[in-house]
């Protein structure tokens, strides 16, 4: 039905592309212009009709734009006959390409694509409150709880994000492997949101997302930073790069008034040791400033904070309300996720009382801290954690579970190929220091060698002290990697299932193949004689 919604929205008439040329030349990304060989003035294409707008030369029907980006693994620039061949009307590049397609020549095609998008969706984000939620972990969960309470509150809310999509009142599971889609997919999304009535949108706002202009357009009005550490270096470099990205998301509040509603905050959870940045740019952007966390100088802070197997429970107080809390969550780290969705109620004016009702009535997030019973003598938890923040949290938070039944903690996880090798070792180490055992699997090795991915993060699980064979295990096939943790789990132990929680399908160099993280568990424990919770 979510996708129903948005095929819905993609435009039936063609558009000119004078609009866009004038867009991309007031936003100093155009440079100029070729018919065949020869180059002409820009205007001369204004009268050209675009049908739709793509950068996958594979979707180019007759009439579409087609814009030559440079990926991780081809340049577009070299599928600019095969667009041709299938219609194009034209193309966007950075360099004239011999081919008698029209070419609009700019500075950046990747920066074009998103403004073309924009400009053919009909700007739709200026019709929504659009609340952008980025940091390393927690964005997620902090998109479902907020989409929840919002809800709650009486404001019909759309949500694009790793877990779900959700357009009016549609919701359905997010089938790809990418938080923040290309910016053609991204402001189709929200135009269906508009179309389908709903008057806020919460947007998981990746590194990636913001680095590669995905979201440049986008006119925000809350952006809410949940954390950072170490992740996703393999695209920015350094830790500080990684930072200045994020930070992109709360310098896009400063933009200049457009006579939307909604007021303008910046969100910072101030018990991460980068919070003081954050607010510093905010404060930039003229913005208004709202803190959350356990600090005392907060200005939404978390008191008397109770953790159970049940959930979690905890009083909130900010500058206009106080009220207690009950999630179904477990963990500390879901008080601060939740704190960061009061926040977000607090500089909006919303009820927060009804927003407190939302937040206790989710029974829960698919792939995050979710419990498998099937009668078996050890506890069971599938989690999304691929970060090294975000495993030693789970961790810290299951040791102790585990200790209580006098068990302890068998973790299996990996890590994904082609991405951040500089984080394994460190999780590695990480769960070495935690688990009594550590078996090491397939995350989404893509087109990197299995084996060379385990290998790294047993470096740090080594380092730990922990033994290959006897509690460190290297099991690349996932499925006989939970076996053979289950085999050996024993009565009062947790086994976390790590990295993969809600994801329907695993990477390798050929393709996806399916996968359920949670249907994987059940079938080994049924294996195991395990089929219920009376077994």
């Amino acid at each position: 039905a979510v996708a129903r919604l948005i095929a819905a929205a993609e435009p039936t008439r063609s558009q000119a592309l004078g609009g866009l040329i004038g867009r991309l030349d007031r936003a100093g990304l155009l440079l100029g212009a070729r018919e065949g060989m020869r180059a002409i003035a820009p205007r001369a294409l204004a009268g050209v009709a675009a049908a739709g707008i793509t950068q996958d030369s594979r979707s180019v029907r007759p009439g579409t734009l087609f814009v030559a980006v440079s990926g991780e693994h081809a340049d577009g620039h070299d599928f600019l006959p095969a667009a041709h061949a299938a219609g194009a009307a034209g193309a966007i590049v950075e360099h004239a390409v011999p081919d008698p397609l029209p070419q609009l020549v700019v500075a950046r095609t990747r920066a074009a694509l998103a403004e073309a998008a924009c400009w053919w969706y009909g700007d739709p984000s200026h019709k929504l409150g659009v609340i952008g939620i980025t940091g390393t972990d927690g964005k997620s969960t902090t998109g479902y709880l907020a989409t929840a309470a919002l809800e709650a509150a009486g404001h019909s809310t759309g949500l694009l994000g790793t877990v779900e999509l959700k357009i009016g009142t549609e919701r359905g599971a997010n089938p790809e492997h990418v938080t923040t889609p290309e910016a053609p997919e991204l402001q189709a999304a929200l135009r269906a949101m508009v179309r389908a009535g709903n008057e806020l949108a919460v947007v998981e706002t990746t590194s990636h997302g913001l680095a590669l202009e995905r979201v440049r357009g986008i006119a925000y009005d809350v952006a809410i930073f949940t954390n950072l550490s170490h992740e996703h270096l393999e695209l920015h470099g350094t830790f500080e790069a990684y930072r200045a990205a994020k930070l992109g998301l709360f310098e896009r509040l400063g933009r200049p008034a457009d006579g939307k509603p909604w007021p303008r905050a910046g969100i910072v959870n101030r018990d991460d040791a980068e919070a003081a940045i954050f607010e510093a740019v905010t404060r930039e952007s003229g913005a208004r400033l709202v803190t959350y966390g356990t600090d005392r100088g907060a200005d939404v802070r978390a008191e008397r904070v109770e953790e159970s197997v049940r959930g979690t429970r905890f009083r909130a107080a900010t500058p206009t309300w106080g009220g207690e809390i009950h999630l179904t969550l477990m963990g500390r780290f879901n008080v601060l996720n939740a704190l960061a969705v009061i926040a977000l109620g607090e500089a909006l004016g919303f009820d927060l009382d009804a927003m407190a009702a939302g937040l206790a009535d989710v029974p829960g997030v698919p792939g995050r801290m979710e419990r498998i019973e099937a009668g078996q003598p050890f506890t069971v938890v599938v989690d999304y954690a691929h970060s090294p923040a975000a495993l030693e949290h789970v961790l810290e938070l299951l040791a102790p579970l585990a200790a209580a039944r006098g068990g302890g903690v068998v973790a299996v996880f990996g890590s994904a190929g082609e991405r951040d090798r500089a984080k394994r070792p460190i999780m590695g180490r990480i769960a070495g220091q935690r688990c009594r055992l550590v078996v090491l699997t397939d995350e989404d090795p893509r087109g990197e060698e299995s084996t060379a991915i385990l290998e790294d993060i047993a470096r740090g699980a080594r380092d730990a002290g922990r033994r290959d064979d006897r509690d460190l295990l290297l099991v690349p096939d996932r499925r006989a990697a939970i076996e053979a943790a289950f085999e050996r789990a024993l009565p009062g132990d947790v086994v976390l299932l790590a990295g993969k929680g809600h994801e329907q399908s695993i990477l390798y160099a050929g393709g996806p193949r399916p996968w359920d993280e949670a249907t994987a568990a059940r079938d080994a424990l049924a294996a195991l004689g395990f089929s219920g919770p009376g077994s």
